[in-house]
């Protein structure tokens, strides 16, 4: 009965989690706000970047950089390669985050690693971006703390 009850849940959340996703793409951003923010707080990845972006867009929610940022980070360190991808960002333009060259190298440099095929190369271009304004020893930073991740790490 215990394990039913897991399923049951875990059900439950990708049910909750498609429902806000959809309300999004109908531009219905309070609602899957609403649906979204509470998976979230109990720690789904996936809304935690949806969330992320949502505070950085404005859009369901106020937008707050730092919230994001914060959002981000949860995702991010739980290995979702979306809020990996928008956490590099973040770092690359100090939004919600210090801007910080070797930190947004790490996180586009594992989320190129782990995208999908089609999201990987866009996502090696934009890491190679920042690396063309670093320098050699910044570039070796971000390599060593990609290979150690997620062993613990200052970014």
């Amino acid at each position: 009965m215990a394990v039913l009850g897991i399923a049951t849940t875990g059900v439950a959340h990708a049910d909750t989690l498609g429902a806000g996703n959809a309300a999004f793409s109908r531009g219905n951003y309070s609602g899957a706000a609403r649906l979204l923010l509470p998976l979230a707080e109990r720690g789904n990845a996936r809304a935690q970047a949806m969330v992320g972006f949502m505070y950085a867009t404005g859009q369901g929610l106020p937008q707050a950089y730092d919230a994001a940022g914060y959002w981000y980070r949860l995702a991010a360190e739980q290995g979702d390669g979306t809020a990996q991808y928008l956490l590099g960002l973040a770092y690359d333009k100090g939004q919600g985050v210090p801007q910080d060259d070797v930190a947004a190298y790490k996180w586009l440099n594992l989320a190129a690693a782990h995208a999908p095929k089609r999201n990987r190369e866009n996502f090696a271009k934009l890491r190679n971006a920042v690396a063309s304004k670093m320098s050699r020893g910044q570039i070796a930073a971000g390599q060593w703390h990609s290979l150690r991740w997620p062993v613990a790490s200052p970014f």
